[in-house]
């Protein structure tokens, strides 16, 4: 089964969160969290993503986008 990388910023901690959820599930599960110093770039995609979510004028497609950034920046991170 596929899985979904899913991200959050904890701003208290101002770290990325970063869980997985199989395609199709509500289940989430935690894989780690990245400090914001530790990778700002993704830091930074991880903010436009949560503000492009939080836009009036959502669009699906644009979130889609940036959605896609951010797991390919991650992806890297990982290598």
């Amino acid at each position: 089964m596929s899985k979904t990388i899913l991200f959050a910023i904890d701003k208290n901690t101002e770290e990325i969160i970063v869980s997985e959820s199989p395609k199709g599930s509500t289940t989430v599960h935690f894989i780690e969290r990245i400090r914001h110093q530790d990778n700002e770039i993704l830091f930074n995609a991880v903010a436009t993503l949560t503000s492009i979510s939080k836009s009036p004028d959502f669009d699906m497609g644009i979130f889609k986008a940036m959605d896609k950034v951010c797991q390919m920046i991650y992806l890297k991170h990982i290598e």
